[in-house]
C-alpha cells in the first residue's frame, strides 16, 4: 500500500494505491480507515477501485451499504477512484449517482476528479 498526502483548500487528502484487495469487508474497511488517519491524520480518503473487493460492487450481498454507513458515521469523506461503466446493475448505478451528488462518498474515474470532490466538500 502506497499513501500520499496532500493540501488543498485546506483540507488535507490521503491518496492510496495498493496492488492487493484491501477492503474486504466491513472490518477491513474500519481498520483501513483508522490506519489512514492514524498515519496521516487525514479524514479525507481516495483509494484505487482495484483495493476493494468486487463483493462491495454486488449490492445484494449489503457490503457497499454496510461498509458506506462506517465511513459516514465515522466523518471520513471517501472516493473510490476507477471504472464503473462496466457495471449493469440499476440500483449500483443508482447507488453511485446518489453518491456523487452528496457529500461523503464519491466513485470517479481520476485521481484529480477525486481530489477536486474530496477538497471541495
Amino acid at each position: 500500500m502506497n499513501i500520499k498526502t496532500l493540501e488543498k483548500n485546506n483540507i488535507l487528502i490521503a491518496i492510496v494505491q495498493s496492488d492487493e484487495v484491501i477492503i474486504t469487508d466491513v472490518q477491513s474497511a474500519l481498520d483501513f480507515m483508522m490506519s489512514i488517519n492514524y498515519e496521516t491524520g487525514c479524514n479525507h480518503i481516495a483509494l484505487d477501485k482495484a483495493a476493494v473487493t468486487e463483493e462491495f460492487f454486488k449490492l445484494s450481498s449489503c457490503l457497499a451499504g454496510e461498509i458506506l454507513q462506517k465511513f459516514i458515521n465515522y466523518h471520513v469523506k471517501f472516493a473510490i477512484i476507477g471504472e464503473f461503466s462496466h457495471y449493469t446493475s440499476k440500483p449500483l448505478k443508482d447507488l453511485i449517482y446518489e453518491s456523487n451528488h452528496g457529500k461523503d462518498v464519491f466513485f470517479v474515474s481520476t485521481e484529480e476528479e477525486a481530489i477536486e470532490k474530496l477538497s471541495s466538500i
